[in-house]
């Protein structure tokens, strides 16, 4: 795998998923019957099922299909792909919370959330390690949030059936439309309030839950409702977080992300036994390490070429201590290691690679002289068992067929995205790296009743915890609105509920969020 530079770093890299560039499926005939405008119709599948959750059982109807994107001429532009799961029996459905669900990427679909974490089935993968071959498991999921919020999982465009409806579709959709930070934000702000009115819903407590990019989508979208379409979510969940791209691009002349990710080296090499001196307290290890990151680390960085020698020696010694790689590496790395450089370097003794995603993997290292690392073995561990079980379950028990292959990721949506943001609060379009820190802080100003979840998992090289911290940190909101941003973290990785533990407590942590919140 490629190391990626400028703003498409974060392309491949902060999906749910990294895989090698998948094309979009040849030929999307989304509308393909007719070349009429008019007669291109939302798709819908319901079924019934039930699931037991924490002991409890929760009867569901489960809704699998499209819904229809429009411009202001009303021709239709794209059809989304989604799942609703809503609890039946309800007697007033408008105070049932309900929940918009999306992984990132960009370019990824919400597969992994659906079938990892929320839905009422579950695939089963092994915890740190590879998962064998089909057939693969699918378990009643007892922690399915369908316990505290309806759901609704929704594939961005060009991903999983959600498909750009062109003129030759009769559609006057294009590609460009979607795939940008602000396009992407246009279309699932078109998606909720869509929903909302054909559900009779508007009424209802609404959440809007984020992973890895979902978490730029969540947090940008959350202003974007409130300003746009008049309405204001109760919460904002986000998982893995990336609001400001500074803090996780390793670009000449940013010091930053190599601050912000020591922490997570720190947690990783413990998990590995490659410390040279393993903490008995980690809890109280990983503050001490954030204090150094922050403080002598980042004015040892900030020196630049005026560094002294002698400093230089104390603080590679010092970061030999915290990650594990040897003093004279990181003498020769100027002090400055990347994630993709400590993923191949921290186990490269026993040619092994760490996973990227969810560090507590590890696999053989593809060249054992590189000196990145050319994949990530979580990725290759747990994916297919993710695909597969989805393909399986869409065909018997959502009933819900395309005539083309579901679209798990997209290297073409990710290779072609639009980096550029307008700021919400200046009008102004921002080239290069996005910060939706700025739509968020905005957002809880706009509507102060506002409440955000932050969910990190210690493991995670692709959106580290002490990066999440920090823009949590940084935003630029008054004091009395900080209580109203709270963060929680686990002993996982990026895909926190692969880790069976993380997703109890992560659907706990969650659950008791909107019941404090809707």
């Amino acid at each position: 795998m490629k190391q990626i530079h400028s703003p498409a770093k974060a392309l491949l890299f902060l999906s749910a998923i990294v895989f090698s560039s998948v094309a979009l499926a040849a030929g999307s005939d989304a509308g393909k019957a007719s070349s009429s405008a008019s007669t291109i119709q939302p798709k819908i599948k319901k079924s019934e099922g039930s699931v037991t959750v924490e002991g409890h059982r929760i009867p569901y109807t489960a809704t699998a299909g499209t819904i229809i994107l429009r411009n202001k001429k009303g021709k239709p532009t794209a059809s989304m792909f989604y799942v609703a799961y809503t609890k039946r029996g309800v007697k007033n459905e408008n105070h049932r919370p309900v929940t918009f669900f999306w992984n990132g990427g960009p370019g990824s679909s919400t597969v992994w959330m659906h079938m990892g974490a929320f839905g009422p089935d579950r695939v089963v993968p092994n915890d740190d390690s590879h998962t064998p071959p089909a057939p693969y498991k699918l378990v009643n999921n007892g922690y399915s949030l369908l316990d505290a919020t309806d759901e609704v999982f929704i594939d961005a465009v060009g991903t999983g059936y959600s498909q750009v409806i062109g003129k030759d579709k009769g559609g006057a959709g294009k590609s460009s439309d979607f795939w940008g930070v602000d396009g992407d934000l246009k279309s699932f702000a078109q998606f909720i309030t869509r929903y909302l009115t054909r559900n009779h819903r508007w009424n209802s407590p609404k959440y809007l839950f984020g992973e890895s990019y979902g978490t730029t989508r969540a947090s940008a979208l959350s202003a974007y409702l409130e300003m746009h379409d008049d309405m204001d979510p109760n919460g904002v969940i986000l998982l893995s977080s990336i609001m400001n791209f500074y803090t996780d691009s390793f670009n000449a002349g940013n010091d930053l992300p190599y601050e912000l990710w020591l922490p997570t080296y720190t947690a990783v090499a413990a998990y590995h036994h490659a410390l040279p001196n393993p903490p008995k307290d980690m809890q109280a290890y990983l503050k001490q390490v954030e204090a150094f990151a922050i403080g002598p680390y980042a004015h040892a960085l900030a020196e630049g070429n005026a560094l002294g020698d002698q400093e230089k020696q104390s603080i590679a010694e010092k970061l030999h201590e915290y990650t594990g790689l040897s003093t004279a590496y990181l003498m020769k790395a100027n002090l400055r290691v990347t994630g993709m450089e400590f993923e191949h370097e921290l186990l490269n003794g026993n040619d092994e690679t760490v996973g990227r995603l969810d560090a507590r993997f590890k696999g053989p290292s593809m060249d054992p002289l590189s000196q990145l690392a050319y994949y990530d073995p979580q990725a290759a561990a747990i994916s297919s068992a993710y695909v597969s079980a989805f393909n399986d379950y869409a065909d018997k028990v959502l009933h819900f067929h395309e005539d083309f292959r579901y679209n798990p990721e997209s290297g073409k949506v990710n290779q072609s995205w639009n980096w550029k943001h307008r700021n919400p609060q200046t009008g102004q379009t921002w080239p290069g790296l996005p910060n939706v820190a700025v739509d968020l802080a905005q957002a809880l100003k706009y509507n102060p009743d506002l409440k955000v979840l932050v969910n990190a998992g210690y493991y995670d090289l692709a959106t580290p915890f002490y990066a999440a911290k920090y823009q949590v940190d940084h935003l630029q909101i008054p004091k009395s609105l900080q209580g109203n941003v709270k963060m929680a973290y686990y002993k996982s990785g990026h895909m926190v509920y692969a880790h069976l533990p993380s997703l109890k407590k992560l659907h706990d942590t969650v659950a008791g969020f909107i019941s404090k919140t809707e």
